[in-house]
C-alpha cells in the first residue's frame, strides 16, 4: 500500500501488568480496506484491538489513526473520531430492547432526527432486528446479539471497526450470518474493518489483506487469498 494509511502500527509491544503478550506488531489498514488478524489461541490478537482502541496503552511504539499518534488516547474520544470496537460475545444491555440498545450506540449525536436516520440504515442492514426492536436483546439468540452488538458500533458509521472475533460462540448458520453481516456492512458502509475471527478459511475469503500471528509476532502478511493457500498458514497454528 503506497497510500498513507488509515490505521498504522508500527513495533507496538503491549500487554497486562508485567506480562508482555505482543512483541513488535506492524500493520497497516487502508480506507475502505478490509484486513484480517488470524492465529492461534493466546497469539494477541484481541490484546492488539484493545490496545488500538486504547483499553490497552502500549509499552512500546506507536498506534496512528489518520495519521495522527494515538498512543493510549481514551476509548469514548476514539469513538468520536470514528474509532469503533466490538468485543468478544455477543455484548448488549440484556434488559434493554434491541432499540434502545441501537440508540446507546448514538450517545455522541445530538440531532434525534440524525439518530433516528442512522438506526433505520442499521437496520436496513440487519433487517431481521426491525421485527425485533420493542424485544430484549437478553432474549435473542446469540446471532441476534451479534447483529445488535455490530449494529450499535455502526449507528456511528465509523471510519475504522475493530471486530474481535464476531462467530465465537455461534451455531455454524448463525457464524455465517455474521460473517455475512460483516461484509454487507463493509460494502454498503464502506469503511475499513480490522477483524479478528476463529473461521480462517471464511474470513480469508472475503478480507482483502491477512496477517498471521504466532506468540505475540507477526509471522506472515499478504493477500488473504494468497494467505490462504499457504502451506505456511497450517504451520502458524502448530503449538
Amino acid at each position: 500500500m503506497s497510500e498513507a494509511a488509515l490505521l498504522e502500527l508500527r513495533d507496538i509491544h503491549s500487554g497486562y501488568d508485567k506480562k508482555p503478550v505482543v512483541q513488535g506488531v506492524s500493520l497497516r489498514v487502508g480506507a475502505a480496506e478490509m484486513v484480517a488478524l488470524v492465529g492461534p489461541n493466546g497469539a494477541g490478537k484481541s490484546t492488539l484491538l484493545k490496545t488500538v482502541f486504547g483499553l490497552l496503552r502500549p509499552t512500546q511504539g506507536e498506534v496512528l489513526f489518520k495519521s495522527q499518534e494515538i498512543n493510549g488516547r481514551a476509548p469514548a474520544e476514539n469513538v468520536k473520531r470514528g474509532l469503533c470496537y466490538v468485543p468478544q460475545g455477543s455484548r448488549v444491555f440484556t434488559d434493554l430492547t434491541v432499540y434502545e440498545n441501537l440508540a446507546i450506540g448514538g450517545y455522541v449525536l445530538r440531532d434525534r432526527q440524525e439518530l433516528k436516520a442512522r438506526i433505520e440504515r442499521v437496520l436496513e442492514l440487519f433487517p431481521l432486528l426491525t421485527e425485533r426492536l420493542r424485544q430484549q436483546a437478553g432474549r435473542l439468540s446469540g446471532g441476534e446479539r451479534q447483529m445488535v452488538a455490530m449494529g450499535r458500533a455502526l449507528v456511528l458509521e465509523p471510519q475504522l471497526l475493530l471486530l474481535d472475533e464476531p462467530s465465537l460462540g455461534l451455531a455454524p448458520g448463525a457464524a455465517k450470518a455474521a460473517m455475512q453481516a460483516v461484509v454487507q456492512a463493509h460494502e454498503r458502509l464502506g469503511n475499513a474493518i480490522l477483524i479478528v475471527e476463529q473461521n480462517v478459511r471464511e474470513v480469508l475469503s472475503v478480507a482483502s489483506r491477512a496477517y498471521v500471528l504466532r506468540l505475540g509476532e507477526v509471522v506472515l502478511e499478504g493477500p488473504a487469498r494468497d494467505l490462504a493457500s499457504s502451506p505456511d498458514l497450517r504451520k502458524a497454528f502448530l503449538v
